[in-house]
């Protein structure tokens, strides 16, 4: 979850999964998470709802820890 200020500038940040919260300093996340924005379609039980959502890394371990078919990696050559 992030909060804003009104200049648009990250505020703050917790995970969506334990509940910590995430190092932010001055408007910039401090720490890895992965932050998810889904907007949902058709045929299914949310049509029309956008949901959005943050994990620290540990909660996305844990959660891709229970897939039955792990996500695929690929390690980038640059990062910019």
């Amino acid at each position: 979850m992030r909060v804003y200020t009104e200049q648009k500038e990250l505020d703050e940040a917790v995970c969506n999964g334990c509940g910590r919260k995430l190092l932010v300093e001055n408007g910039l996340l401090k720490e890895e998470c992965i932050h998810v924005e889904h907007a949902f379609g058709f045929f299914g039980t949310k049509d029309g709802m956008d949901h959005s959502f943050d994990l620290c890394e540990e909660c996305y371990r844990n959660m891709t820890g229970r897939f039955v078919i792990p996500p695929e990696e690929r390690e980038r050559k640059e990062m910019l």
